[in-house]
This record gives C-alpha cells, structure tokens and sequence, in this order.
C-alpha cells in the first residue's frame, strides 16, 4: 500500500496536475467571495488565472503534442499582467478618494 503511494507520487501525471489546479481555483473563489479587501480578491483572481494556466499546460503536455496549451497560457500570464496594473490603478484611486480599501466602505456611488 505505501509503496504504491510513493510510486504514483513519484511520476506525476494529469491527475495530479488537475488536482493542483482544482485546489487553486477553489482557495481563488473562496478569497473572491468571501473577503472584503479589494487587494485579496485580486490575489484571488490572480490564483484563478493561474490555475486556468495550469489547466492549459497540463492538458497539452498530456494530449495531443501541440503549442495551443502553451500559446493559450502565455495569452492568460500577459492578461493577468494587464489586468494587474489596471486594477492597482483603479485601487490607488479609489484609496486616494475614500482613504480605504474596504469593499463596504466604497460601495455607495457618491455624485
């Protein structure tokens, strides 16, 4: 019994890149939902995208011998890049103006 665990741990394959990539997305959604500083929920967007990247490179690597896996997850890094700056962005200037980060704090529109 524990020889055949140390043997499927040994070589990892799809299930367990699948695996790593459900536990992202799940620890992603749960920071997205649940917290209310904006920084947080970036970082959970961020743990989504990269396990989406995961996702693309392991079923490449695993299928069909092709770049679509590889050239889709570049796609995603420079994506999540973009959308990076952009959201830091838009948080300094909602800190700027509010002089918090906090989700309910902000959440009325003021004209």
């Amino acid at each position: 019994m524990e020889n055949e665990l140390i043997q499927w741990l040994s070589q990892p394959g799809l299930t367990h890149y699948l695996m790593i990539g459900a536990l992202l997305f799940c620890i992603g959604i749960t920071l997205v939902l649940t917290r209310r500083n904006v920084i947080m929920i970036l970082m959970g967007i961020e743990l989504i995208l990269n396990s989406v990247n995961l996702n693309f490179i392991a079923f490449s690597r695993f299928s069909v011998i092709t770049l679509d896996g590889h050239l889709t997850a570049l796609f995603l890094i420079i994506l999540a890049a973009a959308e990076a700056a952009v959201a830091l962005a838009i948080v300094l200037n909602i800190y700027n103006r509010f002089k918090t980060i906090d989700i309910d704090e902000i959440s009325l529109l003021k004209g």
